[in-house]
C-alpha cells in the first residue's frame, strides 16, 4: 500500500511538472497570440481606412466601389493575422491556406451566378457607362438609375414603378444612356401632297424652330425632303435641344408645327396617303420619341 501511494504521489508530482512547464510553454505563445490578434486587429483597421481615403480622392472611383475594395483589404488582413496566430501554436498553416483555398473555389463555384454580378458591378462602376440620375434603357430594362450596387442596380421606370436589375444582366448588353451627353437631336417629319408648296413647308418649319428659343442655333436646325411617296412628299425638320428639355422640346415642336401650318392653311397633308388634288389644313406628326 506504501509503494502504491508513493506510486501515486510521483505521478501526481510529474504530471504537475509537466503541466507547469506546458504553462510556461505556451503561456508565452497565448501572449504573443493575443498581441498578434491586438496589433493585427489595429493595423487592420487602420490600412483600411487608409486605403478607403486615397481610394476617394481617386477622380472616378464610385462609392461603393471604395467601400468594397477597403472590405476585401480589411478581411484579407484579418485572415492573414488569424493564420498567423494559428502558426504560434504549431498548427500547419500550409494546410490551413491549402483548405481555405479548396472552400474558396467551392464557394466560387456554388455562387457563380452571384459572383458574376460582383464582377459585373465592379466594372459597371469603373467604366461607369451610366450614373446615378440617368436615364438608361438596354434589351431587357429601362428607367432612370437609383442605386448602382455590387450586386444589382436598382431603377424607376418612366411609370413610376421599381426595377432591380442584376448587374450582369447589365453588363452583357448594349446599354444607351439618353441622359449622358449635353445635348440630342429629334426629327420632326410631316408628309405634304406633291400638289402643295413645297418651299412654303420647308420655310413654315424652319421659321417654326427658329423661334423656339428651346432650339440650340448650333448645331443649327435643318429642312430637308426625306422621302418620295406616289402622292406625298415627306418633309424632315431636323434640331437639336438640350438633354434636359429635349423630351418637353420635342412634344412643344409638334404643337408649333401645327399651330404655325393653321396659321398659314398650308396644306400639309392629313394623312400619309392623302387623296391626289386633296387640300386641308396643316397637320404634323414627330417620330415618337423616347421619355428621358
Amino acid at each position: 500500500m506504501e509503494q502504491q501511494a508513493n506510486d501515486v504521489l510521483l505521478a501526481t508530482r510529474t504530471a504537475l511538472s509537466q503541466a507547469s512547464a506546458l504553462a510556461v510553454q505556451y503561456s508565452f505563445s497565448i501572449l504573443g497570440a493575443v498581441i498578434l490578434l491586438v496589433v493585427g486587429w489595429t493595423l487592420a483597421g487602420f490600412i483600411s481606412r487608409w486605403a478607403y481615403e486615397g481610394l476617394s480622392r481617386i477622380h472616378g472611383i464610385d462609392e461603393t466601389l471604395a467601400r468594397f475594395f477597403t472590405n476585401v483589404v480589411r478581411y484579407a488582413l484579418l485572415i492573414l493575422v488569424f493564420i498567423t496566430v494559428l502558426g504560434q501554436f504549431g498548427v500547419q498553416t500550409a494546410s490551413i491556406i491549402a483548405t481555405l483555398g479548396a472552400a474558396g473555389l467551392a464557394i466560387g463555384l456554388a455562387l457563380q451566378g452571384t459572383l458574376q454580378n460582383i464582377a459585373a458591378g465592379i466594372m459597371l462602376l469603373v467604366l461607369r457607362p451610366f450614373r446615378v440620375g440617368e436615364y438608361i434603357e438596354t434589351s431587357s430594362v429601362a428607367g432612370t438609375v437609383r442605386e448602382i450596387g455590387l450586386f444589382a442596380t436598382e431603377l424607376r421606370t418612366g411609370d413610376g414603378l421599381y426595377r432591380l436589375a442584376p448587374n450582369s444582366t447589365l453588363w452583357n448588353t448594349p446599354i444607351t444612356n439618353f441622359s449622358r451627353e449635353p445635348t440630342r437631336q429629334n426629327d420632326l417629319k410631316i408628309n405634304i401632297s406633291r400638289e402643295d408648296d413645297l418651299d412654303l413647308a420647308m420655310e413654315t418649319l424652319m421659321g417654326t424652330a427658329k423661334r423656339n428659343p428651346k432650339v440650340l442655333t448650333s448645331p443649327a436646325p435643318s429642312v430637308f425632303i426625306d422621302s418620295l411617296g406616289d402622292s406625298t412628299i415627306s418633309v424632315t425638320l431636323r434640331y437639336w435641344a438640350k438633354t434636359g428639355d429635349w423630351w418637353q422640346v420635342s412634344r412643344d415642336m409638334v404643337k408649333r408645327v401645327k399651330l404655325a401650318f393653321d396659321e398659314k392653311d398650308d396644306p400639309a397633308a392629313m394623312s400619309d396617303d392623302p387623296a391626289p388634288g386633296k387640300r386641308s389644313n396643316g397637320t404634323a406628326t414627330a417620330e415618337k420619341p423616347t421619355r428621358q
